[in-house]
């Protein structure tokens, strides 16, 4: 049977969740990333997606993050989110206000830098609605 750790997913409006859990997995940059009991000290970004929260209560979460930053250790894992809400909780209209936002920021950048990040976030986020209207 795998150890449980503490996992924190915070966002700067509240704290979401603090609990013991079996794992979680994250969508960090560079892919999804499994967390679980005794990982090695990591840092890692974190892009738009989902957090799937494993609980040692059995139970299973999901969390619509909108980027951040997580710190693992071997004795837990805390997630800096910009943004997050429960996946319930999140409606497609939402999502669409949100692309629509980054789409009028992007008509409005100047920098070849910051237009290349919104374009990458309003990616993001549009691959983020198509998976959460599958599951």
């Amino acid at each position: 049977m795998a150890d449980n750790f503490n996992f924190e997913l915070v966002s700067p409006e509240r704290l979401l969740l603090s609990e013991q859990v079996i794992d979680v997995v994250i969508p960090a940059s560079e892919g999804e990333m499994t967390v679980m009991a005794h990982h090695a000290p990591t840092m890692t970004t974190i892009k738009p997606g989902v957090v799937k929260v494993h609980s040692a209560s059995g139970k299973k979460q999901d969390y619509v993050v909108f980027g951040g930053f997580a710190d693992i250790l071997p004795t837990g894992c805390t997630l800096l989110a910009e943004s997050a809400i429960a996946v319930e909780d999140l409606s497609n209209d939402e999502l669409t206000r949100r692309i629509n936002a980054a789409k009028a920021e992007l008509e409005d950048a100047e920098h070849h830098e910051h237009k290349s990040r919104l374009e990458h976030f309003i990616m993001e986020l549009s691959h983020l609605r198509g998976s959460i209207q599958q599951d």
